[in-house]
């Protein structure tokens, strides 16, 4: 039973903010909860595995959500069911921040299922509670017994007017040139995943060890609160060890490595290699049947398939480090052959095929109107997004067969990576919603890069105005503690075999997003800035060969593109365009055919026409314009009768109307308005006057017509203004 007054430990951010991490009054039935507190912020974190594994487990089972509940916000969910439902594509990133660091530190051959479940139970909305959430879990994690090389913890670095701020706020984090999660145990860094705004690769490294120091108040943190819970926190459960059978491990080694060693060197494409490797396994296993007997390898097979892997990535670890070559033959710091190719799809707004190696994406893009943003429903955060990026990675691409399904986690976190990218150099004042669709044809490693490169290719051959093209390449190390070999653009078997793997994205000035998972101990941060360093001279290849294809965004959108012009109005105007019901702007819309959007901002009213023929465009403008136009005094305008009246016509201009009083039809007087005017007339009038109370507006024809002469020369005016003078003078005289 959980207990009313948990046991708590507290810690400070740099800022002075207080952090406290409580333990033992919710869900004590877990093998490990925790609830992590900041102001109003509250997570809560359990973590259960089994204690029995699975039959033919051949896998670590570990599961990680995360999952903010809308009551955290004050709010209700705006889905069908009103209640949580599936994971959120934020929820889903958050998850998988916390899976990639925690993953590798559960003990080798560990495969006992394990659930991790941390949910955001109270929220503020200027604190990002993602940064706490590996807290949480890690929290969980130590306070029970399962077994973990832990604790670890991350936090959110911004650099933020020149100065790395730890979980800064999200009014802060606006103006955040560095936006970084960092991930680490006391000693070292496993992952760091962000974006910036074109910063340097030695920027990038200060905030990582920002991040670390602030890391490692955390970590203490949850060494006393694990001293403060003894019992089951101090000690950790029995775990069956793996089977070992040294002379089974040398006999594979005998009968494989040669053979392995021939293949590596062979320097074979993906499946050619694939193929060969497979073969030496099998007569390896046909080899020790012959020797051993069938009920032997029944009851080593899984041994035996885990020391030929061994074998396998220690050999060809050996030839990189010893020989300085790769796979396919290339030197460590080499990219593979590239090409590019814009325009491919004609019925497309922009397009793009991006093939490095046997990594090979299209890119297609379309440009929408406001009605075709993306709504963002999250409990903390609901807004909508006006550019997005999908991933689509499809079995074909790798030679294999799966039934088509909604996309995965993996999908959903290289997606999320690409956009991250490409945003950094998008124009502030594009009108347009731009959806950016990745589909991987072929794949043998950094398909998110191709995603990257690809992407911006696309936007440039859409007629975007981006600030610059934006490169990425995938990059990995090897160690064995003495010597180190640093990989450019890696290919899918290098990525499993590697110590390291970190995707870069970024212009020629700086770059705009990254992506590290380090799975080794003890990496020294000039060995990182040694790989950032040739990431940035394999970013800045790829960047020239891209600018090859097309260097800059073109000119124009392509014909068939819709087209969006802005047009400012009074806000107060808004309800006359728009209409009662939205009559006035759907029978623009349908006469038009056009789509047209409105929204105040900052006091105006801002008014999107969009359509794919200018003519269009141009006839929604002027319908608008008329129903916005505010005429002054002096205007003259072509007016059309529609009311006769017996005191005067009311006519129509410029989608106004008013009143052509009588007596400012002529200079000489009119008996009878019908005789002068009819229904549908047209008339030329002068604006003379605005009623400050009513408005309305005061014309005149005759202030447009020529007075008639006298005989003598003189207006009417004039014989008017003598007679009034001699009129004064007889009376003058007569006082007299």
């Amino acid at each position: 039973m959980g207990k009313q007054i948990p046991t708590t430990v507290s810690f400070n951010l740099p800022d002075g903010r207080e952090v406290a991490v409580e333990t033992g009054k919710l869900a004590t039935q877990a093998d490990g909860s925790v609830v992590v507190k900041m102001g109003k912020t509250m997570l809560f974190a359990s973590v259960v595995s089994a204690t029995e594994m699975r039959e033919g487990q051949s896998f670590f089972p570990l599961s990680v959500d995360y999952q903010e509940k809308f009551a955290a916000a004050g709010s209700i969910p705006g889905n069908f069911f009103r209640r949580e439902s599936k994971l959120s594509d934020f929820e889903v990133l958050t998850s998988r921040l916390v899976d990639r660091a925690i993953r590798p530190l559960f003990p080798e051959g560990y495969m006992y299922d394990t659930q991790i479940i941390v949910n955001l139970i109270s929220g503020d909305e200027d604190v990002p509670a993602d940064a706490f959430v590996a807290l949480a879990a890690s929290a969980a994690l130590t306070v029970s017994d399962i077994p973990f090389q832990g604790p670890i913890s991350e936090v959110r670095v911004g650099r933020i007017n020149g100065e790395n701020v730890v979980n800064p706020t999200k009014s802060a984090l606006e103006n955040a040139e560095i936006d970084i999660i960092v991930a680490a145990t006391s000693e070292d860094v496993v992952m760091v995943e962000g974006e910036a705004k074109e910063c340097s690769e030695k920027q990038l490294v200060e905030a990582i060890k920002v991040g670390h120091e602030a890391i490692k108040v955390q970590i203490q943190a949850q060494l006393d609160l694990a001293e403060k819970v003894g019992g089951k926190a101090l000690e950790t459960r029995e775990i069956e060890p793996l089977p070992e059978d040294e002379a089974l491990k040398t006999r594979v080694e005998e009968l494989a490595r040669e053979k392995v060693y021939a293949v590596a060197k062979a320097f074979l494409d993906k499946h050619a290699r694939k193929t060969q490797l497979k073969a030496i396994k099998e007569e390896v296993i046909e080899k020790l049947t012959e020797e051993k007997g069938e009920e032997f390898m029944e009851e080593n097979g899984k041994l035996i398939a885990r020391y030929f892997d061994k074998t396998k990535k220690e050999t060809i670890r050996n030839i990189i480090l010893d020989e300085g070559l790769r796979l396919d033959g290339r030197k460590p710091d080499e990219v593979r052959p590239i090409w590019a190719e814009v325009d491919y799809l004609p019925s497309t707004h922009g397009s793009a095929i991006f093939t490095r190696g046997e990594t090979q994406a299209l890119v297609s893009l379309t440009l929408g109107t406001k009605l075709n943003e993306m709504m963002l429903d999250n409990a903390m955060n609901i807004r909508y997004e006006k550019f997005f990026l999908h991933y689509n990675f499809p079995a074909f691409s790798v030679g294999e067969i799966k039934p088509l399904r909604a996309p995965a986690r993996r999908e959903v976190g290289h997606a999320n990576l690409a956009a991250r990218s490409l945003r950094q150099v998008l124009p502030a004042d594009s009108p347009y919603t731009i959806r950016i669709v990745s589909d991987i044809l072929e794949s043998n490693g950094s398909s998110s890069m191709a995603t990257v490169c690809g992407g911006s290719l696309a936007l440039m051959d859409s007629g975007v105005k981006i600030k610059s093209a934006v490169s990425g390449i995938a990059m990995g190390m090897i160690s064995d503690g003495e010597r180190n070999a640093i990989l450019t653009d890696i290919l899918g078997d290098e990525d499993a075999l590697g110590d390291m793997d970190f995707k870069v994205t970024g212009t020629k000035k700086g770059i705009t997003a990254c992506q590290m998972d380090i799975k080794i101990d003890g990496l020294p941060y000039d060995l990182l800035e040694k790989a950032l360093d040739q990431a940035r001279q394999g970013r800045l290849h790829i960047l020239g060969i891209m600018n090859q294809t097309l260097a800059e965004p073109r000119e124009d959108y392509k014909p068939h593109a819709p087209r969006i012009v802005e047009l400012l109005i009074d806000k107060s105007f808004i309800g006359a365009v728009i209409g009662p019901g939205g009559k006035v702007i759907q029978e623009i819309q349908e006469v038009t055919n056009t789509v047209i959007n409105i929204e105040e901002v900052d006091d105006k009213g801002v008014v999107n026409i969009s359509s794919s023929d200018k003519n269009s465009i141009e006839a929604a403008l002027d319908r608008i314009r008329q129903i916005t136009f505010v005429p002054s005094v002096g205007d003259v305008f072509d007016a059309v009768v529609r009311t006769v009246m017996p005191y005067g016509v009311f006519v129509d201009f410029q989608g106004k109307s008013g009143l052509l009083h009588v007596s400012e039809m002529s200079h000489s007087r009119i008996d009878n308005v019908e005789e002068v005017f009819s229904e549908g007339d047209m008339v030329k009038v002068k604006l003379v006057g605005i009623d400050k109370k009513t408005g309305k507006f005061r014309l005149s024809r005759k202030a447009l017509i020529a007075r008639p002469a006298r005989s003598d020369g003189s207006s009417r005016d004039d014989r008017g203004r003598h007679d009034r003078r001699n009129e004064h003078s007889r009376d003058r005289g007569g006082k007299r």
